[in-house]
């Protein structure tokens, strides 16, 4: 299909595309990446009459440091993210999941702000950025303010960030020494993932200090396994011990039914990822 008639606008800074937000008289919705909303648009489930794009504006690009923290600029690519050696150095996990991400022509048109605000629960970065306890700085009217990503997602395809309001830039911190994994499940290959998790580990003196765990697609916002993640700590980083401790993973969640899997499926399938995953960080961590 044709997508309806609108205005467009690619202002060149923040500053500007706040201005144009800021127009209650028509609807306005925001082109990142453009690989969710384009094909909204073509179905005609969104009818805006003015889409602002933001590839214009280079502020929002690349990735730095501030102290111990990776900033990383909304417009920043799926693809960049993959590649990006601050983000392979300090937060490996992310560049892991961003692999994961559909195929090569849509890691390289994404971005991790627009997938982020996009917020659909079986995407692979609102688990993950959950997982590495990331914030999120959105940017309106009434200044800047950063939400933790446990806040950020309120529901399906629902963030904290109001129509007059841009997310500019993801803040994470540096996870030195830490072991990541990574496991989704699909039936066919670029699918969204019918269950995801998302783990990093630490490890001292021969057991389990730390752990993280997230999900993607058990409930209608990302979820963090905080049983599984309290029951590995401490822990012998064994296979039975990790196998025991994920049996949890499911534990408080709320998946979706549909074409691909009913509840008692999904939850079986975090138990299973969840174990594969935490080993995978294991591994990865005794390096």
């Amino acid at each position: 299909m044709i997508p309806s008639t609108f205005d467009y606008e690619a202002p060149a800074t923040v500053a500007e595309a706040l201005t144009l937000l800021s127009d209650d008289s028509r609807e306005v919705k925001v082109l990142a990446g453009g690989q969710s909303l384009l094909p909204v648009l073509k179905l005609r489930m969104a009818d805006p009459e003015l889409v602002v794009s933001l590839q214009k504006i280079d502020e929002l690009r690349g990735v730095r440091t501030e102290g111990e923290t990776l900033v990383i600029g909304a417009m920043t690519r799926h693809a960049d993210v993959t590649r990006e050696p601050l983000i392979g150095a300090h937060a490996p996990l992310l560049a892991r999941a961003a692999t994961e991400i559909a195929d090569p022509q849509v890691r390289h048109r994404g971005t991790i702000g627009g997938a982020v605000v996009h917020a659909d629960p079986a995407s692979d970065m609102p688990a993950t950025l959950c997982a590495l306890e990331a914030e999120m700085q959105v940017v309106g009217p009434s200044g800047d303010r950063t939400v933790p990503a446990a806040d950020f997602f309120e529901d399906f395809f629902t963030t904290v960030v109001d129509e007059d309001e841009l997310l500019t830039a993801i803040r994470v911190p540096s996870y030195d020494g830490w072991g990541i994994g990574y496991e989704k499940f699909t039936r066919v290959a670029q699918q969204w993932p019918i269950v995801s998790v998302a783990a990093m580990v630490r490890l001292e003196g021969g057991s389990i200090a730390e752990a993280r765990v997230a999900l993607g697609n058990m409930d209608t916002v990302p979820v963090r396994a905080t049983a599984v993640e309290s029951a590995l700590a401490g822990s012998t980083p064994s296979e039975d011990a990790v196998a025991a401790a994920c049996a949890s993973a499911a534990e408080g969640t709320n998946p979706t039914e549909d074409l691909n899997g009913d509840a008692t499926y999904r939850r079986h399938l975090a138990t299973v990822l969840a174990r594969r995953a935490v080993l995978s960080a294991v591994a990865d961590a005794e390096r």
